[in-house]
């Protein structure tokens, strides 16, 4: 589908400071904006990058126009307080939006900045992807620390449909046209579910926690990355390998993760962000190789502290060449392909 939805601990933006690379970068931002001014917990991007959604940490929730970086809406689950959003998503032509804190979410119209829908999860969120309306309504897919994944129906207030696993559901997507949920647990497996019947079509085994998965939009290929362990891009058919992200063993052992994942439109181009300021494009080829085409660094907020910033959230651009990352440090940042 759209990306990746993951909610990053915030202990984890606190200690992400080691970098995890030794290479030079290739570029940085080509223009940046600052959403939050001691940093972020939690992001999304609109499929075209347009909108982001962002859970400052001191600051709350809102809603921005990245092209100008004008602060649109404050976006807060309750009145006179400034929620804590770990987790957010768009659905995927933009319309709606959705936030959540760790017990309660709140479906936002993005034209008019209002609050549709407000309710309480059944378990503590750790990650959210959101549909287009359909026919039956709007729905969500949470992944939750009760070891579940669940479908809610956001118009009827309640769950249809539910995806088990053996341990925490830390990244979820779901297909554009709502026929696929994707899952990654720390039961170290990422799982294809059938929406309509709930059935698991594909079981993909990792080596250990897998913390961040991704659909491309028309449900045709699925990432999963797991720490210690690699990044593989498969197809949903059959569940056979397209390929594999080539990072080398060092940094695997040193816990080489993706904090953040978009497919573009076709899924022959994969956008990823790292917890150490990083984000690369990479070409994914017919004959399954997947070859780096672009790598940015994004910079510190303080050039002269011992600290990093993990990327929330990717996107494509509006224009070709053009994408947009938001970093934990609290900036939104426009990259291009060519400098």
């Amino acid at each position: 589908m759209r990306h990746g939805h993951f909610a990053l601990p915030l202990f984890l933006l606190l200690i992400s400071g080691l970098s995890l690379s030794g290479c030079s970068p290739n570029a940085g931002p080509s223009a940046s904006i600052e959403v939050a001014s001691k940093g972020a917990q939690g992001a999304a991007l609109s499929a075209t990058g347009k909108w982001a959604a962002i859970g400052a940490i001191h600051q709350g929730g809102s809603l921005w126009r990245t092209r100008d970086g004008e602060r649109l809406f404050n976006w807060n689950h309750r009145e006179n307080e400034k929620s804590t959003i770990l987790a957010a998503d768009f659905s995927p032509d933009g319309t709606w939006a959705i936030t959540a804190d760790l017990h309660t979410l709140v479906l936002w119209n993005v034209a008019s900045g209002q609050p549709l829908r407000f309710w309480t999860s059944p378990g503590e969120v750790l990650s959210v992807a959101l549909s287009n309306t359909t026919n039956n309504g709007i729905y969500a897919l949470l992944g939750l620390s009760d070891h579940t994944a669940v479908i809610f129906n956001v118009d009827k207030g309640r769950i249809s449909r539910t995806f088990n696993h053996k341990g925490r559901v830390r990244s979820v997507d779901l297909s554009d046209d709502l026929q696929f949920a994707l899952s990654g647990s720390e039961d170290y497996t990422s799982v294809l579910w059938d929406v309509k019947t709930g059935k698991a079509l594909h079981r993909t085994q990792h080596q250990d926690d897998v913390q961040m998965v991704t659909l491309s939009a028309n449900g045709q290929r699925a990432f999963s990355a797991a720490k210690y362990d690699k990044a593989l891009v498969w197809r949903t058919d059959n569940g056979n390998l397209v390929g594999e992200i080539p990072v080398s063993t060092e940094l695997m052992r040193r816990g080489l993760r993706f904090t953040s994942a978009r497919f573009n439109t076709s899924g022959s181009k994969l956008l990823t962000g790292r917890p150490d300021q990083i984000v690369q494009l990479w070409d994914i080829n017919s004959d399954g190789s997947i070859v780096l085409n672009k790598r940015w660094e994004l910079p510190k907020r303080d050039a002269w502290k011992p600290s990093s910033a993990a990327i929330l959230a990717v996107s494509f651009g509006e224009t070709e060449g053009t994408y947009r990352a938001i970093a934990s440090n609290g900036f939104v940042h426009t990259l291009k392909l060519k400098d």
